[in-house]
């Protein structure tokens, strides 16, 4: 039996819990793709497929509106793929195992997705649905969201004849984006320069920290485990003798980074230095983050467990330049919040995240997210990065920048939707510019004119394995979606 049979409306879960069973995480998105091609082609549905795999699906007015303006559904194939230390589903082959709790939807042991399978399920139902009135549909799903907007970077817009936009990519029910920042990744690389050293083996491990969306999240100023980790390697290095082997943390620039290890090679007889560094460090940072990253704990040990072991078999340890160039920049470079908006309370301007830190044979890597709402900002922080990087001998490239969306005064569809939200549930709706990039930026910047509202059910902890999905919420978002359609005549 399906696990989300029953709920209502009936589709869009039923589409939901068919896009859960598909892997789908950023990169591994053609079978997911394919899915919605078929869906295309059992109704008789014009569509087209591009190289990346982004879909558009058209279907016609309802009768009566077979003249009015088309309008976009737009949403992202893509999830972002976390899952705790123990769980076994391999994202690249295995779909999610999906549970209810309440009124929550959630995947065991891993993320949901519902960020933004959601969307793709409710525009699916909507194209499915026959006894719907509304105007005629560009149903847009984009590939690679989570890691640059990269679908929406290659998507040619062209044969788009709308200038409406739908973007179901928001989590908090009530409040409407209207405006968000811009952004790019940036990777630093620095060279892992290797040589014999004799000393023991041993690792960190930074663990339990609260992470989240590096755009929804960073305002909290939580911990970000890399960070922490080059923070207690420095402090090592004021006093002890080692070396590092290797250093790894997160998987996604735009996740704040939950875990993160060291493996380092020590010289003979500084055991108890070592174990005393740590604990030291463990009480003075734990007690700093103890408000927003309650779980979180810094361990050290002094015999390597099977899976740190086996991550450097016969890796020989980095030279000292190498290694004191990585523990300078996990210490040093800026991160988190850098500026607050001064023309909306509460708005974070400027901001970056760590998010991705990878050793490999020859190379570090430490992966950032950048985000503006200011142009000029998100390049000086660009620029701090690459002086700092090739000031210790490292590397800088740039890659998914993508454009502001600018708060449009006389936007017709908010106030309409405004409008509509006010009617039925009796409630203020909350239209806000918000830190975290959707892809309204990229598409206004494409197609000049376009009016975008961007919304979306209640999602919870949504990059991390404590995602769930309101039920509740989704209903009325749906239903709502549905009478926004009706009156756009």
């Amino acid at each position: 039996m399906r696990v989300l049979d029953n709920l209502v409306p009936e589709k869009v879960f039923y589409y939901f819990e068919e896009l859960c069973n598909i892997p789908h995480g950023s990169t591994n998105t053609k079978a997911i793709s394919d899915y919605c091609v078929n869906f295309a082609k059992e109704r008789g549905l014009a569509y087209h497929q591009d190289a990346e795999n982004n879909i558009i699906i058209l279907k016609n007015g309802s009768k009566g509106y077979e003249d009015s303006k088309p309008v976009i559904i737009q949403g992202h194939l893509d999830m972002v793929c976390e899952k705790e230390a123990d769980c076994t589903i391999d994202f690249e082959k295995d779909g999610l195992s999906l549970a209810i709790d309440g009124d929550y939807i959630y995947a065991e042991g891993t993320t949901l997705g519902g960020d933004d399978g959601i969307a793709v399920a409710m525009a699916l139902a909507i194209l499915d649905d026959d006894t719907l009135e509304h105007p005629p549909i560009e149903a847009v799903f984009t590939v690679d969201e989570e890691i640059g907007m990269l679908g929406a970077v290659a998507m040619d817009c062209s044969s788009l004849k709308s200038r409406l936009m739908l973007n179901l990519d928001s989590e908090n029910e009530g409040h409407f984006l209207v405006g968000c920042a811009g952004g790019m990744r940036v990777d630093c690389e620095f060279p892992a320069e290797r040589r014999r050293w004799n000393g023991k083996l041993v690792s960190i491990h930074v663990s339990g920290v609260t992470g989240g969306h590096s755009g929804v999240e960073i305002q909290k100023q939580g911990a970000n485990a890399n960070v922490v980790l080059g923070r207690v390697l420095y402090e090592l290095k004021k006093k002890a003798d080692f070396t590092v082997v290797s250093v790894d943390g997160g998987l996604k620039d735009n996740a704040i980074t939950r875990s993160a290890r060291a493996i380092l090679m020590f010289a003979p007889g500084q055991e108890d230095l070592f174990m005393d560094i740590l604990k030291e460090q463990q009480g003075i940072i734990e007690k700093e983050y103890h408000k927003t990253d309650a779980g979180m704990s810094i361990e050290g040990f002094l015999e390597l467990s099977k899976e740190d072991a086996e991550s450097v078999d016969g890796v020989l340890p980095m030279t000292d330049v190498c290694g004191n160039a990585v523990i300078t920049a996990l210490r040093t470079f800026p991160w988190g919040v850098q500026k607050m908006s001064k023309d909306m309370e509460g708005l974070v301007q400027t901001s970056l995240n760590p998010g991705i830190l990878e050793t490999k044979a020859d190379t570090v890597s430490l992966v950032f997210s950048v985000r503006s709402s200011v142009a000029s900002e998100k390049e000086e922080l660009y620029d701090r990065l690459v002086c700092l990087t090739e000031s210790l001998g490292g590397k800088v490239s740039r890659s998914g920048d993508y454009p502001a969306w600018e708060y449009v005064e006389d936007s017709k569809l908010r106030i309409l939707m405004g409008d509509t939200y006010r009617e039925m549930y009796k409630k203020e709706p909350v239209m806000e510019v918000i830190h975290a990039g959707v892809e309204c930026g990229l598409f206004s910047e494409k197609m000049p004119g376009l009016d975008c509202v961007s919304y979306g059910p209640d999602i919870f902890d949504i990059h991390t394995p404590q995602e769930r999905l309101s039920i509740s919420s989704t209903k009325r978002i749906y239903e709502y979606t549905v009478e926004v359609l009706k009156r756009l005549k």
